[in-house]
């Protein structure tokens, strides 16, 4: 049996669990010197951690102490070490863990707490006062802070909101459990306030099932807190279904709130009217003045008011923001923005000179703002064959490889990111360059992307596949550039990409859009397989991009977001009046999308001239979205 054949083999008998099996093929691995070794005895000790004593597993960490996988065993061990609260142990292996990891720091403030008698209440707060669903290995810290009082009932409360507010009901009845004085009728109400909101809102009564009997219970009232919460997030819920509905029965309720809760309320029904992009958005965010709003509400505040050019409001909602959020790169550019709209250019300048150094999609903007258009970046270091070599006799490195011609591609961009994790730009590049030589283009793609001080844009926006893309460019005339632009957004030209909703291929198309597409393009022989083959997949991508764009009219921008989330939703995002295409881009309701739309647009900028096409500003590029009414008659002129 071949190394590599062992080393498969190793990584079955895990899976089974079997221990037998992985001790026999981690020795004779081992004894072969094989460069993956190391991970087979990985996993034969994640077998054994729950029965290896201590010194066996510090001994483990020693003598691997340079694997990508070592913090990932060191938190295993870690939580084992928390949960027998062994906590010199815990302590003294604590501050070399580098992870991200909820239970291993719910463990640490807990341990800091019960061992070492330090108030964690601050730092223990910012983990509570979210709507995650904790692991847990909290559960005994918020016990204990409950118990001390420095977990008081109001941050319970606060909690509560928080996790109704975000939709997250399972999560909120966990935090119910620590009101013991909570009404058992108003947690069964909770889950009529999910499903059939407005009839608890208007009715007297609502049948619910309790155990495993039909009964009608009153519906809450306006006197105790508990009431109000389940109010407030039925409401809530109502605004995010049927934001009409919400607004009437929030009138005929305005009167029945404290000041304070109506305030609440008609902060959530303006966060949902602005993501909406209902007209009255900034009526309602003005009653809610008397409550802090959260970094959404904010956002989505500053999104209505940029909407309607009310730069005024724009700068308000920026201000209110925390400093963290005000320095995002989208804030500090409508900050900006919105100053030179007032012509209090000094200022304008101060924000966007900075921000347009920045080699991001709001940079670009900046950039324009101040009169420059961003060409082809210049590439301003090429890294010697010598630097490649160095990087390509690295053991991670090698690893690295090793894993990714395994399929192992989690493990292997772990490894890689856990090689390149201290280099400078020049062997970052010189990382990227050896990465691109192989076809991993995802992983120099952001490797390249790392660098701080030097860049190379030739590895950052690589031009793979010129001959299918260009004569898939030809065949639909799109745009090249274009399609190089959302390619890379897709799936940084890795043709074997999966989306975790079964997008696949370069251009991450869904089977349905794809079925749908070739039946349309008369391919009567399309099976499903052919999703993975390259020239089918770009044939049928760059078949729909052309679909998008025209029907959107040929705006590029609407395209771009109807081929994400489909085209009744770009359409539908369109504004009464002909909006410029950023703030259409700003205001788009889906993260996921208004990120994508952005990305694309501006890797398309930079790859017009990459392949020789004319350059333009990115504005330009974008264009305006027309109105409503124009847009109602394009597509009565096109059915």
């Amino acid at each position: 049996m071949s190394d590599q054949a062992l080393f498969e083999h190793a990584r079955d008998a895990y899976a089974k669990r079997n221990e037998l099996s992985l001790t026999e093929d981690v020795n004779q691995l081992n004894a072969e010197e094989y460069i993956l070794a190391p991970y087979a005895a990985y996993w034969l000790m994640l077998l054994r951690l729950d029965q290896a004593d201590n010194s066996e597993v510090q001994a483990f960490i020693t003598q691997y102490a340079d694997m990508a996988f070592i913090d990932r065993l060191r938190g295993e061990w870690l939580k084992k070490l928390g949960k027998k609260q062994d906590w010199v142990l815990f302590f003294e292996h604590y501050p070399s863990f580098k992870r991200t990891d909820l239970a291993v720091e719910c463990y640490a403030l807990f341990g800091r707490h019960q061992f070492q008698a330090q108030d964690v209440s601050t730092e223990a707060k910012k983990i509570w006062l979210s709507s995650t669903d904790l692991p847990s290995s909290c559960k005994p810290l918020f016990d204990a802070m409950q118990e001390a009082g420095t977990l008081s009932t109001a941050d319970i409360w606060a909690r509560l909101r928080i996790a109704l507010q975000d939709g997250k009901l399972n999560v909120a009845k966990s935090i119910i459990a620590r009101l013991p004085t909570f009404d058992k009728n108003n947690l069964e109400l909770l889950a009529v306030a999910e499903q059939t909101p407005k009839l608890l809102l208007t009715s007297k009564t609502v049948n619910v099932r309790l155990n495993n009997k039909k009964i009608a219970l009153k519906t809450p009232g306006f006197k105790t807190r508990e009431d109000i919460e389940v109010n407030l997030y039925a409401l809530d819920r109502l605004a995010r279904s049927n934001l009409l509905d919400a607004i009437s029965v929030q009138a005929t309720l305005q009167e029945r709130w404290s000041a304070t809760d109506a305030a609440f309320a008609w902060g959530r029904i303006a966060y949902h009217a602005a993501r909406n992009h209902h007209p009255q958005a900034l009526e309602f965010y003005a009653k809610s003045n008397q409550v802090q709003l959260d970094k959404e509400q904010l956002a989505w505040m500053a999104r209505a008011a940029m909407r309607v050019q009310n730069w005024d409001v724009l700068l308000d909602a920026i201000g209110k923001m925390s400093l963290e959020q005000q320095q995002e790169g989208a804030w500090r550019y409508w900050k900006g923005r919105a100053l030179k709209e007032k012509s209090i250019m000094v200022e304008a300048n101060k924000i966007l000179g900075p921000l347009s150094t920045e080699r991001h999609y709001y940079g670009w903007l900046a950039l324009e703002e101040l009169g420059s258009v961003m060409n082809s970046p210049q590439q301003q270091y090429t890294p010697t064959e010598v630097e490649v070599t160095a990087i390509a006799s690295l053991p991670a490195i090698k690893r690295a490889l090793a894993l990714q011609k395994l399929d192992m591609r989690w493990e292997a961009k772990a490894e890689w990111v856990w090689a390149t994790r201290d280099f400078d730009d020049r062997q970052l590049l010189a990382a990227a360059q050896y990465a691109q030589r192989h076809h991993w283009y995802d992983v120099a793609i952001s490797t390249a992307d790392n660098t701080k001080q030097l860049h190379d844009f030739n590895l950052r926006y690589p031009i793979p596949y010129r001959d299918l893309f260009r004569a898939a460019a030809v065949n639909e005339n799109v745009d090249e550039a274009w399609i190089y632009g959302l390619t890379r957004q897709e799936s940084r030209f890795m043709h074997y990409a999966k989306s975790g909703v079964g997008a696949s291929g370069l251009m991450q198309l869904m089977p349905a859009t794809a079925k749908w597409a070739a039946q349309r393009m008369g391919l009567s022989d399309y099976s499903h397989e052919l999703i993975h083959d390259m020239k089918f997949n770009v044939g049928i991508g760059t078949y729909y991009m052309r679909y998008t764009l025209e029907a959107m009219n040929g705006q590029a921008v609407m395209a771009t977001a109807a081929y994400n989330a489909g085209p009744s939703r770009a359409r539908r995002w369109v504004a009464d009046e002909p909006l410029e295409a950023a703030i259409y881009v700003e205001t788009i309701p889906f993260a996921e999308t208004r990120s994508y739309v952005q990305k694309v647009m501006a890797n398309a900028q930079i790859y017009a001239p990459r392949l020789g096409l004319p350059a333009q500003t990115l504005k330009a590029r974008m264009g305006v979205v027309p109105g409503r009414a124009t847009t109602a008659l394009i597509l009565a002129d096109t059915e």
